[in-house]
């Protein structure tokens, strides 16, 4: 539903020539409105002018993008690169001009609300994701300062000041752009304010100092992915040396944490590394994911004064004795998100398990059990402890060997969640042959009958519409969920995942020498 004044903005910037011109007869408190609907539109020459003459305070990109009065199509998902191209350069733009008819206001440019998604609704089909965003951004930056040097500049340029905010995304390929644009912040009108700092295949020499440039104090979310060869050692030495008072999210990479390591000299470490954390006052999100705590996450977690919303322990090797110490936390009762994929819940703890369940089950919104080995025989405790969860959103369980009977109970029960919008579901057991093995390899998980798979699929969708709850969407990612950071920087993901093998590799036939 549009209104009339949005089919009239709509109108007015369909003319690029015309809008072009006739942009400073427009009243000021409608540039919002145009913005809108010239990204909407896709005119891009129109949108770089608007922001290069905004006449407001504040330019929040994803609030101005989502739901409106006006128009009530949410658009903050398009990452439309025409669009977010002339939206960046619209700012060098803003600071360069001369403006005689008002006194330039913008101080605060949001760029920290715009969402990544897999499948582009702009008609270009053209994204640019997080990675390219930030390097663009950077890259302006650079560009702004070098013209202010070559032009007769006016003299309020080298005082303006905009603070932009975004989620910055750093990798080898990015870094000396980023650490240019981030040196020399106090000399450029425009100033990254980074928001949120994520980083993948980059040296840990670079990762440390490259974080202590993005303002540590003012950071709120911290995800060290992938390639970042960080070990308990060098993160105690980050949390002893940067200070991070503002931090709410925490994600480290592979192996960070590897309780395997400790000798009886440093079993220690685990307790000062949860101390540190502890200093960490507004953390509320964690991310574990492949690290090895078996028997250790008690010591990791408890001296945490917050109760954590968000915590992804998937293939961690817990035990009986972590699935209890979670159980009983004080995070249990605070928990929004949760991920223990890889952990065999109902098999080898079912009794914590559903006492995590049953404890987490006034505030979960997203629970992920990805290849946790679940099968028929164990889909009545599944019920059980997915009923209570009444404002669970969110359910991800691919990879589990469960059959079209099983899948059947599920999604009868799904149908008494009233808040449950999005299931992903595993392929139906007997889609593959009786003789695999769970989990599937990659050749495995491929091979399976589509036909079989479909003529399920179609009858677990009945279920849903028979329940008058066709608003549940479902779906089955056969490699897991879409990552719209992994899928930008996929090739370079995977150049240093190879690198990571032959240094492996050469370190194992080094070791097989020394031994002969």
């Amino acid at each position: 539903m549009k209104t009339l004044r949005f089919l009239s903005a709509e109108a007015f910037v369909s003319n690029s020539y015309y809008a072009r011109r006739n942009l400073c007869f427009i009243a000021h408190n409608l540039y919002p409105l145009l913005l809108k609907a010239s990204y909407l539109l896709e005119q891009g020459e129109v949108l770089h002018d608007i922001v290069q003459h905004w006449p407001l305070t504040e330019l929040d990109l994803g609030k101005l993008l989502e739901r409106t009065a006006d128009c009530e199509e949410d658009i903050s998902n398009r990452t439309c690169s025409i669009c977010l191209r002339a939206f960046i350069n619209g700012l060098k733009e803003y600071v360069l001009c001369r403006s005689s008819k008002y006194t330039k206001k913008l101080r605060v440019v949001d760029l920290t609300g715009i969402k990544d998604v897999q499948f582009q609704a702009c008609r270009c089909k053209k994204s640019m994701g997080r990675w390219a965003r930030s390097e663009l951004l950077s890259s302006v930056c650079s560009d702004l300062l070098i013209e202010m040097q070559e032009k007769e500049c006016d003299p309020a340029v080298f005082s303006t000041v905009v603070n932009v905010r975004i989620d910055l995304f750093v990798t080898e390929r990015s870094y000396e752009s980023h650490v240019q644009a981030l040196l020399l912040r106090c000399h450029c009108p425009l100033k990254i304010r980074c928001v949120g700092f994520r980083a993948d295949s980059l040296a840990l020499r670079k990762l440390f100092y490259i974080i202590k440039l993005t303002e540590p104090e003012s950071l709120q979310k911290l995800e060290m992915v992938h390639n970042i060869r960080l070990e308990m050692e060098h993160l105690e030495v980050l949390l002893d040396k940067v200070s991070f008072p503002q931090l709410r999210t925490l994600v480290f990479p592979a192996k960070a944490f590897d309780v395997r390591r400790l000798s009886t000299e440093n079993e220690e470490l685990l307790s000062s590394l949860g101390d540190k954390l502890s200093n960490l006052s507004n953390l509320r999100q964690l991310g574990l994911a492949f690290s090895v705590l078996t028997g250790r996450i008690r010591r990791l977690l408890s001296p945490l004064k917050t109760p954590l919303q968000v915590l992804d322990v998937a293939n961690c090797c817990l035990t009986h004795v972590d699935m209890a110490y979670l159980a009983n936390s004080l995070h249990s009762e605070h928990l929004v998100e949760l991920d223990l994929s890889g952990h065999s819940v109902t098999e080898l703890f079912p009794s914590t398990f559903f006492k995590l369940l049953n404890r987490a089950s006034h505030t979960l919104k997203r629970l992920t059990l990805e290849e946790c080995n679940i099968g028929d025989g164990q889909i009545n405790m599944m019920i059980l402890g997915l009923v209570s969860c009444r404002r669970l959103q969110e359910f991800r369980f691919i990879g589990n060997p469960i059959s079209s009977r099983g899948l059947k109970r599920l999604f009868s029960m799904f149908t008494g969640l009233p808040q449950l919008q999005y299931v992903e579901f595993p392929v139906p057991r007997e889609c593959y042959p009786d003789d695999v093995t769970y989990p599937l390899d990659e050749t495995t998980l491929s091979s399976y009958d589509r036909n079989k798979y479909e003529d399920i699929r179609a009858e677990l969708q009945l279920i849903l519409v028979h329940a008058n709850r066709e608003d549940i969407s479902v779906s089955t990612p056969l490699f897991g969920s879409f990552d719209p950071n992994i899928h930008e920087t996929s090739y370079e993901l995977g150049v240093g995942m190879l690198q990571s093998f032959k240094d492996a590799l050469a370190s194992f036939v080094t070791s097989l020498k020394n031994v002969n």
